[in-house]
């Protein structure tokens, strides 16, 4: 909260319309002016906006039979009346606390609920009631002569200013009004966007420790990947990747795509790829695995709708070979020295995981040779337009994409980076789809 200021110095400079005179706003529930008293309550309902066509409400609660406190008649800044609602009570200002109730004026003098003021231990208990009863109104809370220190107390408290009881004109108390309504507004955006920004910024770092980290320790082989999430400001989408090293020298990897790119999309992929993970090192492989996953995912969908697609390759500890087992997914490139790069046998391939109760993923031998890249991706990295044409990349394209990059001696990291932007520049702008490519490499 920020320090008090002296209530001069804490009210803009900026005037508008002198005091129309002193009056005492009639009995309890009376409206100086405006509308009548009254109306349907809606004490947390937020508050009207303020603009050039709406009048100011103030709601005046104070506890003073003899009507000894007066409140000036007041102009807005557009020199419309400012409407005075008073409450000898809290249970009466709770009713009168309506939607359009811009500003609270509250007399500290006021006992706090069910006991009398003398009886108080907490001096400001009634300005914490207010407070908790309208907690989007502004509150400018009235003080005793020289009490700076109880006001200064209240606006530590939370209320927007304070006032001194014996003090108050029509250009004074007009101008704390407007300036109580600005600061609250003021107050509540900076809280939004900071409850904004705490949330980006918490989201950020769920996002990133659900990113796997290849667990390749022994092996030979180098890895790379590449991720860009379709949905604007998102780290995490509903593609997935991972790729492990077992005790018996086999490296597993796996790509995969949940329909849809949302967030929970995105969890759904996290759950499989954990899943994979831990089937994986558990021992299982192949048709096995992918029937396992397809129950998790049966159990973890929102609906029977929600699909996912899946590519896993199992490399022998020698490096030589591979199983592949393809669900409803595009099928790995392979490069190697002294030949075109090639997609990889895709016929045999299983459906896409929660589609076919009992379906079976049939796996398939590879040759891969002492020398080789082999490269998985996501139908994101295939499904961009070309040009402003319909046309799109499709698998054909992406791989005379690589190839051509293959060519320039482009490897690893450099080689993805420069395959997805190239991608995205076809596209003629960012790709609305995730985006997933990871990259092993084995060289003698």
């Amino acid at each position: 909260m920020p320090v008090p200021i002296p209530r001069q110095r804490a009210i803009p400079a900026a005037e508008s319309g002198q005091a129309q005179g002193a009056f005492s706003p009639g009995g309890p529930s009376g409206e100086a002016t405006g509308g009548p008293a009254g109306a349907v309550p809606a004490p947390h309902a937020a508050t009207t906006p303020v603009d050039s066509t709406t009048n100011l409400t103030l709601l005046v609660i104070e506890d003073d039979p003899a009507g000894s406190l007066s409140v000036p008649e007041m102009l807005d800044a557009a020199g419309k009346p400012i409407r005075i609602r008073t409450a000898r009570n809290l249970t009466e200002a709770e009713r009168l606390l309506t939607d359009d109730v811009h500003c609270i004026l509250l007399d500290l003098a006021l006992p706090a609920p069910g006991r009398a003021a003398t009886e108080s231990d907490d001096e400001l208990t009634t300005l914490k009631h207010v407070l908790r009863l309208a907690p989007r109104h502004a509150v400018l809370a009235l003080t005793a002569s020289g009490d700076a220190e109880r006001g200064a107390e209240a606006v530590r408290v939370g209320a927007q200013d304070y006032l001194f009881r014996d003090e108050l004109d029509g250009r004074l108390l007009s101008r704390a009004i407007r300036y109580a309504v600005e600061r609250k507004r003021s107050d509540k955006a900076e809280r939004r966007l900071t409850e904004s920004r705490l949330r980006a910024q918490e989201n950020a770092r769920l996002e990133r420790g659900l990113l796997p980290t290849p667990l390749l320790e022994g092996s030979s082989l180098r890895f790379a990947a590449r991720y860009r999430p379709g949905r604007s400001r998102a780290l995490l989408g509903g593609d997935f990747y991972d790729t492990v090293r077992t005790p018996d020298g086999t490296v597993h990897a796996m790509i995969g795509d949940v329909c849809g790119h949302g967030p929970d999309e995105a969890a759904l992929g996290v759950e499989l790829r954990i899943a994979w993970r831990a089937l994986t090192f558990a021992g299982l492989c192949g048709d096995e695995l992918l029937s396992t996953l397809q129950q998790v995912l049966e159990h973890e969908r929102e609906n029977d709708e929600i699909f996912a697609t899946l590519c896993t390759v199992d490399i022998a500890p020698d490096g030589r070979r591979a199983g592949l087992c393809l669900a409803g997914h595009p099928s790995p490139l392979l490069s190697r020295p002294g030949r075109p790069a090639e997609l990889l046998p895709y016929e045999n391939g299983g459906p896409a995981l929660g589609l076919l109760p009992g379906a079976r993923w049939p796996r398939r031998q590879v040759e891969l040779g002492g020398e080789w890249s082999l490269m998985l991706y996501t139908d994101g990295l295939i499904e961009g337009h070309i040009g402003e044409g319909r046309e799109r990349l499709g698998q054909d394209g992406m791989v005379d994409l690589v190839r051509r990059r293959l060519a320039q001696g482009l490897a690893g990291e450099e080689l993805l980076r420069a395959t997805v932007n190239e991608v995205r520049d076809l596209n003629g702008g960012e790709l609305t789809d995730d985006v997933a490519v990871l990259l092993l490499d084995r060289t003698p």
